[in-house]
């Protein structure tokens, strides 16, 4: 006589099987994904110093060589010169931005991060974060230097105040850019020289000279520009101006900015 066994059958998760893993919120992995990017800045201090030594001889020479050839409208040079200045060297600092993405990306430090159960953005939110970071630490070695070569503050320390935020906003917002330079360099040297194509923007504006000084057809360019728009309001809180619809321009200049730039930078992560 033969004996029958019944299995029984489960409609459970066997326990052998790993429970989903939940994974982490998006402020959590960005975090996470900052705090090693920070590591890896402090661990190589050569990032943070070059840049830092790099934009103050610009300042100096733009200061010392190109001061005393350049007429501007009421204000010393210097007074004109350094709110430009500290805008637009948010543009030096997005070069290692998007090289150090690139890098990210050849070295396969971005295939480790896709394995994990984090948001996509989160990566890239994490890595922007951390630039913006050692970018507000540029921008007040820059702003303590262009004391030191004569800028005084014209306006409130309160304006004073407010321009140097607007500066962190616009390079946060710049940053993006250059994350998505990097994405689509495929590798830091390519990302350098891809890089190299946003400088234009700093010469075509009112960073450096006024724009009236430029040709007619130009001026509609330079007038029409994000790098003037901020220019245009840190300047004018820096020297006591009425700067409200400036400081409208420039954030609304920064809301397109990371509008446009997010979107695409994080399509093209889930590609790359």
């Amino acid at each position: 006589m033969t004996t029958l066994t019944t299995i029984p059958t489960t409609t459970g998760p066997s326990r052998y099987e790993s429970p989903p893993a939940s994974g982490a919120s998006l402020l959590t992995a960005a975090l996470a994904v900052a705090h090693r990017t920070m590591r890896k800045f402090l661990r190589t201090p050569q990032l943070i110093v070059v840049g830092t030594i790099q934009g103050a001889m610009f300042l100096l020479i733009f200061r010392y060589v190109f001061g005393g050839a350049i007429q501007t409208n009421g204000a010393s040079y210097v007074d004109f010169l350094v709110p430009g200045f500290v805008v637009t060297s948010v543009l030096f600092a997005g070069m290692s931005t998007a090289a150090g993405v690139a890098e990210d990306l050849e070295q396969g430090f971005v295939d480790r991060l896709r394995s994990l159960p984090i948001p996509r953005a989160s990566v890239l939110t994490g890595r922007a974060v951390a630039d913006t970071a050692v970018l507000t630490w540029n921008l007040a070695v820059t702003v303590a230097i262009g004391f030191a070569v004569g800028f005084r503050l014209h306006g409130t320390v309160a304006a004073g105040l407010v321009a140097f935020g607007l500066c962190v906003l616009f390079g946060f917002a710049f940053i993006w850019l250059f994350v998505t330079i990097g994405l689509f360099a495929g590798n830091a040297q390519a990302a350098q020289g891809m890089s190299l194509l946003v400088f234009p923007l700093t010469f075509v504006s009112s960073a450096y000279v006024p724009v009236d000084s430029m040709p007619g057809w130009l001026q509609a360019f330079a007038d029409h520009q994000p790098i003037t728009a901020m220019v245009d309001a840190v300047r004018n809180l820096c020297l006591g101006q009425p700067a409200g619809s400036e400081v409208v321009a420039a954030l609304a200049w920064c809301a397109a900015l990371v509008a446009v730039f997010v979107p695409v930078s994080v399509a093209r992560f889930r590609r790359a």
